[in-house]
C-alpha cells in the first residue's frame, strides 16, 4: 500500500439491510447486540417498539463508516469501541474509546461529522473524519 498525500479529511460510508438486522437479532439475540453495541445504544434502540432493527441497522452502518474511514478492517478492533450518541436535540455523533480512539488521535482526527439515515429496508451512514494527517 501506498502512502497518500495529508488530506485533511477521510470519508467512509456503509449502508445495512433492515430486514438482514432483523434476521441476526431474532437468531442471535443478546450474543449479537452485546458483541456490537453499547449499554447506550441498545436503551436507546429498544425505547420505542418497532424501530429497534432499523436503529441498530443504521449504528452498525456508521461503525463500519468508521472502520472504513480509518481503514480498520485488518486491525479488528472491538464494535462497542465506536459508539453512536444521540443528543437530547435529536442529532447523533460519534465517540470513540480504547484503540479506536487512540488510532484516530494517531492519525490526527480532530472531529467526526456523522449523517445516518433509514429507508424502506435500508439505513446507510456516511462518517467525515476531519483533521486525517495519515493513512495506515
Amino acid at each position: 500500500m501506498h502512502e497518500a498525500k495529508s488530506t485533511g479529511l477521510c470519508v467512509g460510508f456503509d449502508i445495512v439491510q433492515i430486514a438482514q438486522m432483523t434476521t441476526s437479532l431474532t437468531h442471535f439475540g443478546d450474543a449479537f447486540t452485546h458483541r456490537l453495541f453499547t449499554r447506550d445504544e441498545l436503551n436507546y434502540a429498544t425505547q420505542d417498539v418497532g424501530l429497534c432493527a432499523e436503529r441498530l441497522a443504521a449504528r452498525f452502518a456508521a461503525k463500519e463508516a468508521v472502520i472504513k474511514a480509518l481503514q480498520l478492517s485488518e486491525v479488528g478492533v472491538d464494535w462497542r469501541q465506536i459508539e453512536v450518541i444521540k443528543l437530547p436535540l435529536g442529532r447523533c455523533c460519534l465517540q470513540m474509546h480504547g484503540l479506536v480512539a487512540q488510532l484516530a488521535s494517531d492519525y490526527g482526527v480532530t472531529q467526526w461529522l456523522l449523517s445516518m439515515s433509514h429507508d424502506g429496508d435500508y439505513a446507510g451512514a456516511i462518517v467525515i473524519a476531519l483533521g486525517f494527517a495519515r493513512h495506515r
